[in-house]
């Protein structure tokens, strides 16, 4: 069975190669190719005479061709080292003309991508795992197109169904810092019913949480922080109103944590958020609370690794198994809380 070009096929897209191309597109099931050139879209219709997914990689092939001057073959290690963080920035125009979805995940990860090839990847592959990489980059934070993937990205979280998508979601929209405080607050509210919202508030926002009121903190403690006594500021950061919320929702986080990934994050979280708690001496802290601090300062991946890598049990079960590991902190958490 020939894999050679249809002929009609063949002589649209050589026509299109001679001229000016910035990326392609491929619609695998109308069997169509999209492209975006300086003067707008062009739209070609393929017609296969083999296999659909052959004919495809005979279309791949003539695009890598041109674009990465590689006759012959479609380079198929691209999809080896493209995610690996391997891609050569030379390339990264080039590779969004292959119609490849692997070369546009590249692209969108690159160090040195620019607004320009940010708006043509978004072109490509406007979907959610290229928008949470696309909100990575500084240059698409700072540009109008940062703030239309964030509108997408809020927009699609109701119809996602998977944790780690939406946890994926969240971080990428609050990390960017993109929301007004009226889509914040309804994020925020959200996690609520669904906990694992918070982890991206948790990562980017510890320090600028809503919804909780501060504690009194001994004079003695207050002093000893102003003073710059790492447990004792520590403990100030916790009394804070946005500390108390910090608190009540890690503790949320922690009693349902619904996959292996939302303990890892959790816990790096917190790790971090306690890290100044690590070989502190307690001085003014109260024991219990110094006690509490010194256990979550403690937290991390590692603590759960050798139970989450030997079983693939999420929600209840998987809980189960690291009731030994999280109960711990929860009780540090909730003594910080001030409550039973």
């Amino acid at each position: 069975m020939s894999t050679d070009l249809a002929p009609e096929d063949a002589l649209r897209l050589n026509v299109l190669l001679a001229g000016e191309l910035h990326a392609v597109r491929i619609d695998e099931s109308a069997m169509a190719l999209h492209a975006l050139t300086p003067k707008g879209e062009a739209r070609i219709g393929l017609h296969p005479n083999c296999r659909p997914d052959l004919y495809l990689m005979r279309v791949r092939e003539l695009l890598g061709g041109h674009a990465l001057d590689f006759p012959g073959a479609y380079p198929v290690y691209l999809r080896h080292w493209m995610r690996t963080g391997h891609a050569n920035p030379k390339n990264l125009a080039a590779l969004l003309k292959l119609g490849e979805p692997e070369a546009v995940a590249a692209v969108a990860l690159a160090p040195e991508l620019t607004e320009e090839l940010a708006r043509r990847a978004w072109w490509v592959l406007p979907n959610r795992e290229i928008a949470c990489c696309l909100l990575g980059q500084p240059a698409v934070r700072a540009s109008g197109l940062g703030a239309e993937i964030a509108a997408f990205l809020v927009e699609h979280l109701p119809f996602e169904q998977e944790p780690l998508a939406a946890i994926d979601i969240i971080r990428a929209v609050v990390g960017a810092g993109l929301l007004d405080a009226a889509e914040s607050e309804k994020l925020w509210l959200k996690g609520k019913h669904r906990p694992h919202y918070y982890i991206g508030f948790l990562e980017h926002r510890p320090d600028e949480l809503p919804g909780s009121a501060e504690r009194e903190l001994p004079e003695a403690v207050a002093a000893a922080a102003r003073a710059g006594d790492p447990l004792a500021g520590l403990l100030a950061r916790c009394y804070s109103a946005s500390g108390q919320s910090f608190l009540r929702a890690a503790e949320l986080v922690l009693e349902k944590p619904p996959i292996h990934d939302a303990v890892y994050l959790i816990l790096d979280i917190l790790g971090r958020y306690f890290a100044a708690a690590r070989d502190a001496v307690p001085g003014t802290v109260p024991p219990a609370e110094a006690a509490a601090l010194a256990a979550l300062a403690r937290s991390g991946r590692a603590a759960v690794e050798p139970v989450l890598t030997r079983t693939t049990a999420v929600g209840p079960l998987m809980r189960r198994h690291l009731e030994s590991v999280l109960a711990p902190l929860q009780a540090g958490i909730r003594v910080l809380r001030g409550v039973p």
